[in-house]
């Protein structure tokens, strides 16, 4: 592979951030998509559900597979691969005449962003020299992921509203093919991994992951007493043990367990976790809250999270300076707790908040604490790591994302529905609500922040400035 000097690098970063936005974006703008979905295509109320959902199953089932793919056949081919499958099924959704052909369309879209997402971070590990100039990648691509929810959200909101929501899904096909031509022009290709494949790995990760997902999301509707929620969080859990049984012993594991040797590098996967299990909910959450309470259209309620968006984007710009100058680590913490506090502040909503005092203002706090947590935890996930290794510590990366936020979501509506109360009703319970969710996906951060803490170097603070790469630092 060309070295680092040689690369236009440049030209590679615009390529993997773009690609990478187009993801986050689709997750996003199909939220406000959904109601006009639903009158369009006479979908039922079970069906709708599965239009997020089908993609969620594939995309976290299929990750940890898509992520040894670059590594073992060549990561500009995977990525390319992944590109284009995610190209041509957003053009399939945005044509669908039906249910099964939009969910199933869905799913394929969810394939390809499985392939994609773990190729783009392992091109910025393997592409970016390690120091300032990874950390920069790193910090814009934590922008993208962090951004990018608002984003769709605002943007969904303005196609279904104005046009129609398959334009959302449309503007995919020339944003697509644009990016597989400079692909296949300025990305590096690697040498493929010769060997026997990790088949059983394959098959138990793959099954595994793929019953969790499911139990997961089911659990959003069904609870978490429904037998097929605990049968499939059952199997998923078994078959996940089974996976890293096996991963001890295979040549060419599609996940190496070498990833977890460095404490400060797990204490990233756990951390990244913890912050999307509080923070995929506090999107979910706050949307309800604007508008069901406070009466916001989509368009309205997407333009509301701008005190979040533009100090988030803000602060992922400043994270190669910070970090330069007081480490990794200390950005981290810093983050976190002012994730905390913002998080914490919100979840005291009421019926008759005021949006400056109750939502504004915490959201500020979020949006710094979140472009300064986000960097940091995904340089986390690649410190260290060997290059032939980056597409799976990508993969790890992703799944620690796309988990937690399954699971915190699916643990917030398990206390959203228990935050009962026998003097509210209306705007109200909701309210009510909506806040004792928000408060437990602050106690979540502080956890976050507390993982940080423990695995916070014992080095001397001289150094910490140069271990620009680390989100809690290098072993």
């Amino acid at each position: 592979m060309p070295t680092t000097d040689k690369l236009r690098t440049g030209p590679v970063l615009a390529i993997v951030l773009v690609s990478y936005a187009m993801i986050v974006l689709d997750i996003s703008i199909v939220i406000t998509a959904l109601p006009q979905i639903h009158r369009t295509l006479d979908f039922s109320a079970t069906a709708l559900s599965w239009v997020q959902n089908a993609y969620l199953l594939a995309f976290g089932g299929l990750l940890l597979l898509g992520a040894r793919a670059g590594d073992l056949f060549g990561r500009r081919r995977m990525f390319t691969i992944g590109l284009a499958l995610f190209t041509l099924a957003s053009v399939a959704v945005g044509s669908a005449q039906t249910e099964l052909w939009l969910i199933a369309a869905r799913a394929a879209q969810g394939v390809g962003a499985a392939i994609l997402a773990p190729s783009t971070l392992a091109l910025l590990q393997t592409s970016f020299a390690e120091g300032p100039e990874r950390t920069r990648a790193v910090s814009l691509y934590a922008a993208v992921a962090g951004v990018g929810a608002t984003v769709g959200l605002v943007v969904g909101g303005i196609f279904a509203g104005w046009l129609s929501w398959r334009v959302g899904f449309f503007i995919n096909a020339p944003i697509g093919l644009a990016m597989i031509l400079a692909a296949l022009r300025f990305l590096p290709e690697t040498t493929p991994r010769r060997g026997a494949t990790d088949a059983t790995g394959v098959i138990a990760s793959t099954l595994g992951m793929t019953a969790l997902v499911f139990g997961i999301v089911r659990s959003a509707d069904a609870g978490w007493t429904d037998p097929l929620t605990l049968v499939t969080i059952a199997v998923g859990v078994l078959g996940l043990v089974l996976f890293v049984a096996n991963e001890r012993r295979a040549a060419q594991p599609v996940m190496p367990l070498r990833l977890f040797s460095s404490r400060e590098r797990s204490g990233a996967y756990a951390a990244r976790l913890l912050f999307l299990a509080a923070m995929a909910p506090f999107w979910f959450f706050t949307t309800q809250w604007l508008q069901s309470v406070a009466g916001y259209s989509p368009v309205q309620a997407g333009l509301a999270f701008l005190p979040v968006t533009l100090p988030n984007f803000a602060a992922a710009l400043v994270i190669p300076h910070l970090t330069r100058r007081y480490g990794n680590p200390t950005v981290l913490i810093a983050g976190l707790t002012l994730s905390v506090i913002g998080m914490a502040w919100l979840g005291r909503l009421g019926p008759d908040t005021s949006y400056f005092t109750g939502i504004a203002l915490p959201m500020i706090l979020i949006g710094i604490g979140q472009g300064g947590s986000l960097g940091p935890l995904t340089a986390g996930g690649l410190t260290g790591v060997r290059s032939e290794d980056a597409g799976a510590a990508g993969g790890v990366t992703n799944v620690a994302h796309q988990i937690g936020g399954s699971l915190g979501l699916a643990v917030l509506v398990a206390v959203f529905a228990a935050a009962d109360s026998d003097t509210l009703s209306g705007a109200a319970l909701l309210a009510h609500r909506i806040s004792a969710s928000l408060t437990v996906a602050a106690v979540l951060l502080a956890v976050a922040l507390i993982v940080a803490l423990v695995v916070h170097p014992r080095r001397h603070a001289a150094a910490a400035p140069q271990l620009a790469t680390s989100a809690l630092t290098e072993r």
